[in-house]
């Protein structure tokens, strides 16, 4: 849980201050360090959930602050956006029954949380990126009201020094600009926390940064972002572009995202890690302050604030944790790279798998740093972000396996005998070992499922990419209700939904993005052709700046065609002689029933889309022929996709 009572670090006498608070935390925890004065007599395992608030209409639903208020639960709180929650899980000795009784608690928590959310007639999805989600959801007024968000934006894009730019390619490619830190608010993630002592923090950190790659092979649920198929854990690239500060002007130097994997092993303490940090990353946030000597003057363990602060302002996938448990300081690794879902049983197998990981090398190896190049490993990270179990991994033993080839081979035996090294009950490890084993065999990770099923109901169905969406993220809902593991579950199918839910979509939801533009001085035979081959009706005109300019539409080529008919062949006419100029248009945003009536009104089959003054879609009658042919099926409930006259 973030601290939220944080100010905006303001003029340089300020932040001066405020990293010499920074600086005497880390003489705190140094001296602590040196005194010996951390647990070390108990290990533990902590998680937290964040989950996704979606309407019946599988869109994001903004009513978090509604449901908080509902809430007598402390551990369910806040996350950046109103249509986002978290869920913090009480930490569990890592021993026993932990991950069992870590599913049941986090079972119970979903119910409560469900149980909550249909009071307001929403439900709740775990999801690495939600599909349905788009752009419009990305806005201030969805900001969770909390100063640290605003405060957050308003630091990370003033150093932007203006609209950050997304440019993430996979099978479809995405290019888009936005003026907040909201897209980071499309992310959702299972998060593992993992005690370890000071004295092995160095060599458990740097096994966590080793099995990252194939760990996330195996769990990758974030294939589609506004409906684009990406990577297979698209939240890596879009976190880290979401607070990317740096200058492209600078592309000789080598700086790090403020999100980010690391530069190096560790080498003998956390101490690096934080060095690191804050020699690499200015200041962006100040808060209260206390001194953290005369705290341990007075017999009480710091809390370390400002170093905690800074520290909560840089992202590593594999982050340095300190905390107070039971009046002693521990050391935590907290693993951020794991997507929320598909299900609670997965989220506790993927725990069990990087928890048994690290311990079962920590075995069978002493030293990370002399088997594999850092890069090594960095390059098994993205690659996996990118690919999921379609990539391969370099492994220390010089060899280069597929992510399945040395998951089930080598890893998931490493992975038992860490457990048992804990003292984890046999059937916990037999249960969430034996979900990876099964998931990597079948290749069906949460990703795969979503992308198989997308697949599959455009192929089988007429449905709009919209309503594809929309039955994947309801099917999500259905299937993680009955908790089976995502490897088992068939392919989401589409289901005709009443036609009255129409009503509260935008026009996003149903455009087409996938234009066929001209420009305003080509040749009208040529539209006239091309309207042919893609069996359109209009073709939009812009200029090099990608703004509308003018539609042409069929009707106006046949009357150019009559009119012409002796000179077909022979005429050069431009198409800006026959278009409609400066056409009535609508925004992404705009009502999809507004966008009817504009369409009745001005007697039109077709409206452009813009955006920002540049062009991103059209939305015409033909995209409402399936919702017209299901009218009158409807007319029994008493709705009507049509606004009155």
């Amino acid at each position: 849980m973030g601290v939220h009572d944080v100010n905006k670090a303001g003029n340089a006498a300020e932040i001066r201050r405020f990293t010499r608070h920074i600086m005497q935390d880390m003489r705190a925890l140094e001296h602590m360090l040196q005194n010996d004065m951390f647990e070390t007599d108990i290990q533990r395992i902590g998680a937290e959930q964040e989950l996704f608030l979606v309407d019946r209409n599988s869109q994001p639903a903004p009513l978090a602050e509604e449901i908080l208020e509902l809430s007598t639960n402390e551990r369910l709180v806040n996350e950046l956006t109103r249509f986002n929650l978290e869920i913090n899980l009480d930490p569990l000795e890592f021993a026993g029954n932990c991950f069992s009784a870590m599913e049941a608690d986090l079972d119970r928590l979903m119910d409560y949380v469900r149980s909550l959310s249909g009071k307001l007639d929403v439900d709740v999805v775990m999801a690495g990126i939600l599909p349905t989600i788009h752009a419009w959801d990305l806005r201030l007024d969805n900001m969770a009201p909390k100063p640290r968000y605003f405060t957050l934006n308003d630091t990370i894009m003033s150093l932007k020094g203006g609209r950050a730019q997304y440019h993430i390619r996979g099978t479809d490619e995405l290019f888009f600009q936005h003026d907040n830190i909201m897209v980071e608010g499309c992310n959702t993630s299972f998060q593992v926390h993992l005690q370890v002592t000071p004295d092995n923090f160095a060599h458990y950190y740097n096994l966590a940064q080793l099995v990252s790659g194939p760990v996330l092979a195996a769990s990758a649920n974030s294939p589609i972002l506004f409906g684009k198929r990406l990577w297979r854990e698209t939240r890596i690239a879009l976190f880290q572009q979401a607070v990317d500060t740096r200058s492209s002007n600078l592309y000789l130097r080598d700086m790090s995202p403020r999100v980010h994997f690391g530069t190096e092993w560790v080498d003998e303490s956390v101490l690096e890690i934080f060095q690191e940090d804050i020699a690499r990353f200015r200041v962006i946030m100040t808060s209260e302050y206390e001194d953290p000597f005369e705290a341990l003057e007075r017999g009480e363990v710091p809390k370390l604030r400002a170093l905690q602060l800074h520290n909560g302002t840089v992202y590593r996938w594999n982050r340095a944790c300190y905390g107070i448990s039971k009046s002693q300081p521990h050391l935590r690794i907290e693993n951020r790279l794991f997507p929320s879902g598909p299900t609670v049983v997965d989220e506790v197998a993927n725990a069990a798998f990087w928890t048994g990981l690290i311990h079962g090398l920590a075995l069978e190896i002493s030293d990370v740093r002399d088997l594999l190049p850092f890069d090594d490993a960095k390059s098994n990270f993205i690659g996996a972000a990118r690919r999921g179990l379609a990539s391969e991994i370099d492994w220390i033993d010089g060899n280069r396996y597929s992510a399945p080839e040395l998951i089930r081979g080598q890893l998931l035996d490493v992975a038992r005998k860490g457990l048992q090294s804990r003292g984890v009950n046999d059937d916990d490890i037999q249960r969430y070992l034996s979900i990876i084993d099964e998931r990597v065999e079948s290749k069906q990770t949460g990703a795969q499922w979503q992308l198989s099923s997308v697949a599959a109901m455009k192929k089988n169905s007429n449905a709009s990419r919209a309503e594809r969406l929309d039955a994947l993220v309801a099917c999500m809902i259905k299937q993680q209700k009955e908790g089976n593991p995502g490897h088992t579950w068939s392919p989401a199918e589409i289901n005709q939904r009443p036609l009255n839910t129409i009503h509260g979509t935008r026009v996003e939801h149903f455009m087409t993005t996938d234009l066929f533009t001209v420009r305003e001085d080509e040749l009208i035979e040529f539209v006239a052709v091309l309207m042919g081959w893609r069996h359109i009706r209009h073709v939009l005109v812009e200029d090099e700046s990608h703004r509308l300019v003018g539609l042409v539409t069929h009707r106006s080529i046949l009357r150019y065609l009559t009119d012409h008919k002796d000179a077909q062949g022979d005429s050069d006419m431009p198409v800006g002689q026959i278009m409609v100029k400066d056409p009535l248009s609508v925004t992404p945003e705009t009502a999809t029933i507004d966008a009817v009536r504009l369409m009745r009104e001005n007697n039109v089959g077709a409206l452009p889309v813009v955006l920002d003054g540049q062009l991103v879609g059209i939305i015409t009658e033909t995209d409402f022929n399936l919702l017209a042919a299901r009218l009158f099926e409807d007319t029994a409930s008493g709705s009507s996709l049509l606004p009155d006259a």
